[in-house]
């Protein structure tokens, strides 16, 4: 079993990695979107040595030439345990660099280059993070100066790194494309997170009612949900009271509400939005290889 979950992992982080080259290479390349890593460093490097050499020095061997060394010494200091699939995914973003033609896709449009290379590089980033590695790149540098810094996180170490790199952008390409890197960031995040967390939202209500009793009957019987009663007090009156907490599915929460107010139209109902609800009757939990 975990011989076939190490094969789904790495052909995740070979697609991932292939998705996330494309955007780089087809939308961010071409026009200079610096949204930072060892990818958006090589993609000034490129511009800087394209002035001297024809073409300038492509993104697969900066990146590759860059990581060589953090992998070098990430593995003298905390061994190999700590570089894991990491690494692999950092030689296979290289080679998909190396694959892929650079091709300007977006045709010179910085807004469509900005949205769907965060779109395309959040889901290749998404679907490799989801396998317990990474590219490699600033967030192992980070992790590796965190050693020596250990009052700073790793993600603060990451920011400043990433944040002198779009500096960098911004001093080779312009004001424009940096702005517009920062709208391609914002959209891998959105776009990597949700990949993380997935798709199945649902929906946390907390009810507080003097008919409690009355309404997680009802909940129980015609949604087939648990309910949880949770002690509270009113500050204002004093009160006891028992709030229930109950999580149902984005289009049960109709029918929750129709039923509370049914039950008690002056109950106090405030609807929240949660993920990765694991448990009977939502998401079965899947231990990670």
């Amino acid at each position: 079993m975990k011989k076939h979950g190490n094969i789904y992992n790495y052909i995740m982080i070979i697609i991932g990695t292939g998705i996330l080259a494309f955007g780089i290479a087809c939308l961010y390349d071409p026009i200079g979107l610096v949204t930072g890593g060892f990818t958006g460093l090589a993609i000034v490097i490129k511009s800087v040595t394209g002035l001297f050499v024809e073409g300038g020095i492509p993104l697969w061997f900066t990146n590759l030439a860059l990581n060589i060394p953090v992998f070098v010494l990430a593995y003298f200091l905390k061994g190999t345990k700590f570089i894991g699939k990491s690494f692999f995914g950092a030689i296979m973003l290289s080679v998909w660099l190396y694959v892929i033609p650079v091709i300007d896709l977006a045709g010179s449009d910085y807004l469509l280059a900005a949205i769907f290379g965060g779109a395309f590089s959040g889901f290749g980033i998404g679907l490799v993070l989801r396998t317990g590695a990474t590219t490699g790149g600033t967030d192992m540098v980070s992790a590796l100066v965190q050693l020596k810094i250990r009052h700073y996180s790793i993600v603060q170490i990451l920011q400043v790194i990433d944040g002198i790199v779009i500096m960098l952008g911004l001093v080779v390409f312009g004001v424009r494309p940096t702005m517009y890197a920062i709208i391609a960031v914002l959209v891998t995040t959105k776009v990597s997170d949700t990949v993380l967390e997935g798709f199945n939202y649902s929906k946390a209500a907390y009810i507080i009612t003097n008919q409690h009793e009355e309404v997680a009957r009802r909940l129980m019987s015609e949604l087939d949900r648990g309910v949880t009663g949770l002690h509270a007090k009113g500050m204002y009156t004093g009160d006891e009271k028992c709030m229930l907490y109950c999580i149902v599915s984005q289009k049960e929460i109709v029918t929750l509400k129709d039923i509370v107010n049914d039950v008690d139209p002056n109950a106090f109902v405030i609807v929240s939005e949660v993920r990765e609800v694991l448990g009977e009757g939502f998401q079965e939990y899947k231990k990670e290889f």
